[in-house]
């Protein structure tokens, strides 16, 4: 229901300021683009100057995006070679792409690579026959633009490509434990009869606070035993009159700190080690805390193993026998240029984000590396430092598609 109405919220703003206005009904967005321009005998954008016309096509069939132009006059093929034409784009970050072109059978190509994303203002020079030609005109894709406060009001929230760290991690199920060092059976310290109890189960008690009184059975006087450490108790075994020997009496814990017990099989167990940080988190949801793995303890079956980490528990939320689940990061590498997952979304064929210029927004097709979950490694698409939609990019995707920013070719 959110995503709805922040999509309906960042329309409605849209219209008031005046955004880009969708296709007419029933013209597809393609169809749109086209409509703009002349098309060409080989579908490319056609650039007439009287009786000289240049079709610019990008070819992309089994080989990296190139250009290709098409010479005619008269509306008549020309012989490539008769012709000498450049190409400049202009692109939303201030990056310029020239071309120069050399025949080849019926067509030029260009000098390299046109990349991604095919956004930009074009401008194109062509001589034949002693003839000087030009033309410049935009060819935009996955660019949309939306006022600053149109965008804040919608939520988008913007970042700097940079540097981050993708984690390795695998997810377990434990339980709370009592910390066994902070936990104590309490027993008489000499045989006789209880006399007094002064403590219920669940209460706080104070280290030396008495807990019971005991005569002895020897010396008929009445001795304290009195709680070692500040604590809770958990049990308590004795009332008045019982007979006190070696057996427990009171059952004492501290819990401001309490054991995470994780088990671990097969290939996950193996992974585990000293030190790891671990993200653990209630079965409910509602508590989170993180620790290091301290201790690998193995299991009667030889295939399984317990990690165990202490965590702080001043709080007392957590409680010995709750339910837990953990991320263990098993390893953690920092890369160069990442973006956060929740930047991400599709394009075409193409995982990519969407980059911020002033209040203009723009497709970049990224290659992916290693992700997390919260961070994706980029390998290339994306400039260091380039400020992107890391919050609410649907928003802006179906911006784009509203706006109906066709692939031109």
């Amino acid at each position: 229901m959110v995503r709805l109405v922040s999509i309906a919220s960042l329309a409605l703003l849209l219209a008031a300021c005046g955004g880009a206005p969708a296709p007419e009904s029933g013209e597809s967005h393609d169809e749109a683009a086209a409509a703009e321009y002349e098309r060409g005998p080989h579908r490319g954008r056609m650039l007439r100057d009287g009786d000289f016309a240049l079709e610019v096509t990008i070819f992309e069939t089994n080989v990296p995006p190139q250009y290709r132009l098409y010479a005619y006059q008269g509306g008549k093929p020309l012989p490539a070679s008769s012709v000498r034409a450049t190409v400049q784009l202009k692109r939303l970050d201030g990056e310029v792409n020239d071309f120069t072109f050399k025949p080849e059978g019926d067509y030029l190509t260009g000098s390299g690579e046109v990349t991604e994303p095919h956004s930009f203002d074009v401008e194109v020079k062509a001589q034949h026959a002693g003839k000087s030609h030009r033309w410049a005109f935009a060819s935009y894709e996955g660019r949309t633009t939306i006022p600053a406060a149109a965008a804040k009001e919608a939520g988008v929230e913007v970042e700097a490509a940079g540097p981050a760290v993708v984690r390795t991690t695998i997810r377990l199920m434990g339980t709370v434990a009592l910390d066994e060092n902070r936990h104590a059976e309490i027993k008489a310290r000499f045989p006789g009869i209880v006399r007094s109890v002064s403590v219920q189960q669940g209460q706080s008690v104070r280290r030396g606070q008495t807990l019971v009184v005991v005569e002895g059975n020897e010396s008929m006087r009445t001795y304290p035993v009195v709680a070692p450490f500040d604590g809770v108790v958990l049990v308590r075994n004795t009332n008045v009159g019982d007979v006190a020997g070696d057996n427990t009496l009171v059952e004492l814990a501290n819990l401001s700190e309490v054991w995470v017990e994780l088990r671990a099989i097969g290939a996950d167990a193996e992974k585990l080690a000293i030190g790891q940080e671990v993200e653990i988190n209630s079965a409910t949801g509602d508590s989170t805390t993180g620790g290091k793995i301290q201790t690998l303890l193995p299991l009667a079956s030889g295939q399984s193993v317990v990690a165990r980490t202490s965590i702080d528990n001043a709080q007392g939320r957590w409680r010995p026998g709750m339910t837990v689940s953990a991320e263990v990061v098993v390893s953690a590498r920092e890369v160069p240029l990442a973006v956060k997952e929740s930047g991400l979304q599709r394009f075409r064929d193409f995982t990519v984000v969407f980059a911020q210029v002033g209040e203009t927004y723009e497709v970049r097709m990224l290659e992916l590396g290693e992700r997390d979950g919260e961070y994706a490694e980029v390998l290339g698409g994306l400039k260091p430092g380039t400020r992107y939609v890391a919050e609410q990019s649907f928003l802006i995707k179906a911006d784009v598609d509203k706006s109906g920013a066709s692939h031109d070719h």
